[in-house]
């Protein structure tokens, strides 16, 4: 078990990707890599140089941040993405499909150790439900994922969204619903930093509540989230 792995590890350091965007666990992130630090990253990644294949994924406060160099550029709460599939293209950028894992607070961030940055973090675990909460814990589920199917109803052709499986774990079951939904990066980020379990539940279910009302309301529909039959592109941030 690596210390990427154990629960209740301590500080670790890892390679540090700022986005303009919120990775939750559990859900796809695709890239494009284009820029040369981020190029070695993924060779790095391919190669074993970073170990695992796993980088952390954190969201750039403001859009006025052009250079990440200090905490202060960032939010505080990110996540480790592993890397399922990379292609690395004839021009040197790459194609890489990666997953969302496991939260963690950033403490440090150097930007002279490698070519790309190194966070120290820690990492962030859920709080313990109460005893007894399962009854609450499935009719927020069951909330939830009725608030999800309205939205993506409204949102999306019927071929393009699947709901997560019925035994999904109620403490996994907020990020997976919010994952291919077009939330605002401050909600994300408020899901992500969330550590109950059943808050959490209820706050998805008020944020896809919300959106549907409003797809409803402007009789739009955002763009349909993109299929990932192999390498898509989809949200190339970098």
């Amino acid at each position: 078990m690596t210390d990427a792995e154990r629960p209740g590890a301590g500080k670790m350091t890892i390679p540090l990707f700022p986005l303009q965007t919120v990775l939750l666990p559990g859900a796809a992130l695709p890239l494009h890599l284009f820029e040369p630090r981020y190029r070695q990253l993924a060779v790095d990644l391919r190669s074993g140089v970073v170990p695992d294949r796993r980088f952390a994924v954190v969201a750039i406060k403001t859009a006025a941040v052009r250079e990440v160099e200090l905490v202060e550029h960032v939010h505080e709460i990110g996540c480790t993405a592993l890397l399922e599939e990379s292609e690395r293209l004839p021009d040197g950028r790459f194609d890489i499909l990666t997953v969302g894992e496991r939260r963690f607070r950033v403490l440090d961030i150097d930007a002279t150790r490698a070519p790309y940055l190194i966070g120290t973090v820690e990492w962030v675990e859920d709080d313990r439900p109460p005893p007894g909460a399962g009854e609450a814990a499935a009719q927020l589920a069951g909330a939830a994922r009725s608030a999800y199917r309205r939205y993506c109803e409204s949102a999306w052709d019927r071929s393009t969204w699947t709901a997560p499986a019925p035994d999904t774990d109620p403490v996994d079951l907020a990020y997976l619903l919010a994952a291919d939904c077009l939330l605002p990066l401050p909600d994300r980020q408020r899901l992500l930093e969330e550590t109950h379990p059943l808050r959490r539940l209820s706050m998805v279910c008020r944020l896809l509540s919300r959106e549907a009302g409003f797809l409803s309301a402007l009789h739009a529909v955002p763009a349909p989230p993109a299929q990932l039959p192999h390498l898509t592109t989809r949200g190339c941030l970098n």
